[in-house]
C-alpha cells in the first residue's frame, strides 16, 4: 500500500499544478520492510547454526541434509496454516517462525538418529528404518503434541497481549505440530534412498555387541555414564542438589527486573508542548518555531510534522493521544532508519531543555507500550475542588518516583474566560429576554452569516460584523444592547466578569476524573510502579477522592496475570498428554521435574545480559514448559520399552539413557543453535520480542537437559523402587505404570 501511495505522488503533485509540493511526513514501511529482512536472515543464520550442530553430531552429510529438509517443510506448513488462518507474514508471525526453526527439527533429528543406529547394527535397511522409527514415533508424536499445545491457553490471555501473541502461539504450533508429520514420513523416505547401509562385509565382522560396545567407549557416554551411575547410587545427594537448585533459582527471581512488552525499535518519536493557558495562537506558534529549529538540527532526522493548536493529523492523534488548544503544539519526528534511536532521543531531550520560555515540553517514543502511556495515575472525585487537589498531591508524588519523568496534570491550568450572565428580572425591565441578548453578542462577536456569494469559481460565506469587537471585559460590559425600551449597556442586564475554566472535563463510570502521567525512564517498569504505589499509598488524599495506577503499568499487571494462568493451563496440558502417553499418573510428574529447572536458566541468562522479564520473555516460558519435557518424554518412553523386554528397573534406566543422550543432546544443540542469532542482535530485527524469548529458551533448556539427564532417571528409579517394593496391587501399577 505504501508503495502505490507513493507512485500517486507525483501524478496528484502534477493535478495540483501550481508548483504543489507533497512531502512524506510518516511512512512505516521502510521500517517494517527492515524487520522483515532482518528477522528473514535470523531465521536463515538459525537454520544454518542448527545444520552444523547436526553435522557435529552426525558426521554425515547425507544424514544431516535428509535431517535439515523438514526445516523448510514444517515452516510451509506453518504458511499454509497462517494463509487459511488469515494472518499476515508480519513481525509477530515471521518471529514466530524463526523461533521454531530449531525446534521443527527435533523430532527429524530423533528418527534419523536411530536410523543410523540400526543401520550400524547392521540390520537391512528397509528393516532397520521401519524398527528405528516404530521405536521413537509415539515418543515424536507425545513430545511434539506437548510442546504445541501448551500454546492452547494463549486463547485465555485478554488484552492487548492476546491480540499480539495469539497469532505468534498459532504460527508456532502449527510448525510444531508439522514436524512430526515430516519426521515420520518424509524423512524415512529420504532415509531409505540416500543413507547408505554398512557394506556386507561389515556386517559380519561386527555384530551388535560390538557396536553397542563402541558406542560405550564413545567420549560422550565415557563422560556421561559413570555421572548417572553416581547419581543412581547416591539418590538423596542427587536431590539435595537439585533443591539447592531450586532455591537458587527463587532467590535470583527478587532481583529480576520486569518490564511489559519494551520499545518496538520504531524510527518515532513525539514532542508535545505546553503553554500557559489562554496563550494565543500565535505566542503558540513563535514558540513552536523555536522548537522546530532545535528538531531541525538534530543529527538522524528524517522529517518532521508540526501541528500548532488544536487541529491534529491522524499521524498526532494516534501517537499523542488527540487535539489540544491554541496554547498546545505537537510535533511528530520520524527518523533515519540507520540512526541510533536512543542516541537520538537523548539529543533531542538534551536539546529541548536548553530551550527557555517555550512551555512545557514532553519527549515520547513513537510507540511506547504499543500506544499505551508508560506510567499513568487516574484521580476520581465528586467534587472539582478535591479531584484538583488530589490530582497536584499525585503529581508532585510522581516527581519523587526515581525512574520517571516528563510528569503532567490534565488538571494543571484553567484558561481564561469572559462569562456573561444574563440577570432575567434586569433584562424583563429593559423589555428583552436572555435570547435576545445573545443574539446580540453573537452578532457583535462573531457576526452574522446573511448568505453565500461565488467568487473566482469559489463559494464564500457573506458575515455582517455588527460594529467594533470590545477590547476588555470593560468595554463588552459597556457594549450596547437593543431592548424594547431603548438601547441600554450589557452590563445593565447582565453580569460580565473573567473567570478561569477547565480545559478539558472527562468522566469515567460517571465519576470526574483527572490523569496524570510521565514517562518511564528505568526498564525495571515493574520497579517503578512498585515505588510510585508506595508513594501512593504513603499519600493523604483528600475525602471522596482515590487515585489508581492504570496505563502500561496496569495492562502488564494484568497480562502478567493472565500469563501465569496460562503457564499453569500448559502444565496441566502436558500432563494429561503424558498421562494418556505413558498410561500412568505418577511417571509424568516425574517429567514435569524438568519445568522449574529450566527457570534456573532462563534467569541466569536475563540477570546476566540485564534483560527484563516482560510479556516475550513469559511467552518464552510458556514454550519452555513444552520444549523441556520433550527430552524427558523421548528418554522415558526408551526406558519403559527396555523394561518390557524384560531388562531389570536399573539395566533399563542405564540402557535408556544410554541410547538417548546423543539425540538429547542434539535436539537440545540444535535449538539453542538455532536461537543463538536472535539474543546476539545480529540483524536487529524484533529484538524487542526474539531477544528475551531467546534468551529464556536457550537458558531454561540448556539447565534443563543437564538435569533432565540426571534427575528423571534417579527420579524413575526411586519411584520404581518404591512400587515393586510395595504389595503387587493392580491400582499401584496403574499408578506407576501399566508396563510394571
Amino acid at each position: 500500500m505504501s508503495h502505490e501511495v507513493s507512485d500517486l505522488i507525483d501524478e496528484m503533485e502534477s493535478a495540483l499544478g501550481d508548483g504543489a509540493a507533497i512531502d512524506v511526513v510518516f511512512d512505516q514501511a521502510p521500517f517494517i520492510e527492515q524487520s522483515i529482512e532482518d528477522l528473514s536472515t535470523e531465521g536463515l543464520l538459525g537454520l544454518a547454526f542448527a545444520v552444523v550442530v547436526i553435522m557435529l553430531f552426525l558426521l554425515s552429510l547425507r544424514s544431516t541434509l535428509v535431517t535439515a529438509v523438514s526445516i523448510p517443510l514444517s515452516l510451509l506448513i506453518a504458511m499454509i496454516g497462517l494463509s487459511v488462518g488469515g494472518y499476515s507474514l508480519n513481525i509477530l508471525t515471521l518471529g514466530a517462525l524463526t523461533v521454531a526453526v530449531g525446534r521443527v527439527v527435533d523430532d527429524s533429528i530423533v528418527v534419523i538418529e536411530n536410523i543410523k543406529r540400526h543401520l550400524g547394527y547392521g540390520e537391512p535397511k528397509a528393516q532397520a528404518i521401519l524398527t528405528a522409527v516404530r521405536e521413537v514415533g509415539g515418543a515424536v508424536t507425545s513430545s511434539t503434541i506437548t510442546t504445541a499445545a501448551v500454546f492452547v491457553p494463549m486463547g485465555i490471555v485478554g488484552g492487548q497481549v492476546g491480540q499480539l501473541f495469539r497469532p505468534f502461539a498459532f504460527t508456532v504450533a502449527v510448525a510444531l505440530a508439522a514436524s512430526p508429520l515430516v519426521a515420520l514420513t518424509i524423512v524415512p523416505v529420504l532415509a531409505y534412498w540416500f543413507l547408505k547401509a554398512p557394506a556386507t562385509g561389515q556386517h559380519t565382522a561386527l555384530d551388535r555387541s560390538q557396536v553397542q560396545e563402541q558406542e560405550r567407549h564413545g567420549l560422550l557416554q565415557r563422560s556421561y555414564m559413570p555421572v548417572l551411575r553416581a547419581a543412581l547410587a547416591h539418590p538423596v545427594i542427587t536431590l539435595l542438589a537439585a533443591v539447592a537448585v531450586l532455591g537458587g533459582t527463587l532467590a535470583l527471581s527478587t532481583r529480576l527486573e520486569t518490564n511489559f512488552i519494551g520499545d518496538a525499535g520504531q524510527n518515532t518519536l513525539s514532542v508535545n508542548q505546553q503553554l500557559p493557558a489562554g496563550t494565543s495562537l500565535d505566542a503558540t506558534d513563535d514558540a513552536a518555531r523555536r522548537v522546530e529549529q532545535a528538531i531541525a538540527q538534530l543529527d538522524g532526522v528524517d522529517t518532521y510534522q508540526v501541528t500548532v493548536g488544536s487541529g491534529n493529523s491522524g499521524l498526532q492523534t494516534a501517537f499523542l493521544g488527540g487535539g489540544g488548544g491554541a496554547n498546545t503544539a505537537s510535533f511528530a519526528i520520524t527518523t533515519e532508519l540507520t540512526a541510533d534511536q536512543d542516541r537520538v532521543e537523548q539529543e533531542l531531550r538534551a536539546a529541548m531543555s536548553e530551550l527557555q520560555d517555550v512551555g512545557d515540553l514532553t519527549v515520547t517514543t513513537g510507540q511506547a507500550g504499543f500506544g499505551l502511556p508508560p506510567i499513568e495515575v487516574i484521580v476520581r472525585a465528586e467534587d472539582d475542588h478535591q479531584l484538583r487537589e488530589a490530582a497536584q498531591l499525585v503529581a508532585e508524588a510522581m516527581e519523587r518516583v526515581e525512574g520517571t519523568t516528563d510528569v503532567a496534570n490534565n488538571l494543571a491550568s484553567d484558561a481564561p474566560a469572559v462569562q456573561v450572565r444574563v440577570d432575567r428580572n434586569a433584562a424583563a425591565r429593559a423589555g428583552t429576554t436572555e435570547a435576545a441578548v445573545g443574539q446580540a453578542l453573537a452578532g457583535l462577536l462573531r457576526g452574522a452569516p446573511i448568505g453565500q456569494a461565488d467568487v473566482d469559481g469559489r463559494t464564500l460565506d457573506v458575515v455582517v460584523q455588527l460594529g467594533q469587537r470590545p477590547a476588555g471585559v470593560a468595554a463588552l460590559a459597556a457594549t450596547p444592547v437593543p431592548t424594547a425600551t431603548g438601547v441600554v449597556p450589557l452590563g445593565q442586564v447582565a453580569d460580565v466578569e473573567e473567570v478561569q475554566q477547565p480545559t478539558s472535563l472527562t468522566r469515567k463510570d460517571g465519576t470526574r476524573t483527572a490523569t496524570v502521567t510521565a514517562t518511564a525512564t528505568d526498564q525495571n517498569l515493574g520497579g517503578v510502579t512498585t515505588r510510585l504505589q508506595e508513594e501512593l499509598d504513603a499519600l493523604d488524599l483528600p475525602s471522596g477522592t482515590d487515585a489508581e495506577i492504570g496505563g502500561v503499568s496496569a495492562e502488564q499487571q494484568s497480562a502478567f496475570a493472565d500469563l501465569g494462568l496460562a503457564l499453569l493451563a500448559s502444565i496441566a496440558i502436558v500432563y494429561l498428554v503424558m498421562v494418556a502417553t505413558f498410561r500412568s499418573l505418577v511417571q509424568p510428574l516425574i517429567l514435569l521435574v524438568s519445568i522449574p529447572f529450566a527457570a534456573t536458566g532462563a534467569l541466569i541468562l536475563l540477570l546476566a545480559t540485564g534483560t527484563p522479564l516482560g510479556v516475550p520473555a513469559m511467552i518464552g516460558l510458556l514454550m519452555l514448559v513444552g520444549i523441556v519435557v520433550t527430552n524427558a518424554i523421548v528418554l522415558i518412553d526408551l526406558v519403559n520399552q527396555k523394561r518390557d523386554e524384560g531388562l531389570p528397573l536399573r539395566e533399563a534406566i542405564m540402557e535408556g539413557a544410554r541410547y538417548r543422550l546423543r539425540p538429547i543432546l542434539m535436539t537440545a544443540a540444535a535449538t539453542i543453535g538455532a536461537l543463538i542469532p536472535m539474543p546476539l542482535g545480529l540483524t536487529g530485527g524484533s529484538v524487542f520480542i526474539s531477544q528475551p524469548l531467546a534468551l529464556v529458551v536457550i537458558g531454561g533448556l540448556t539447565t534443563s537437559t543437564l538435569l533432565t539427564l540426571i534427575l528423571v532417571p534417579v527420579l524413575y528409579n526411586l519411584l520404581g523402587r518404591a512400587t515393586r517394593s510395595r504389595p503387587s496391587s493392580g491400582v499401584a501399577d496403574a499408578v506407576f505404570s501399566a508396563r510394571t
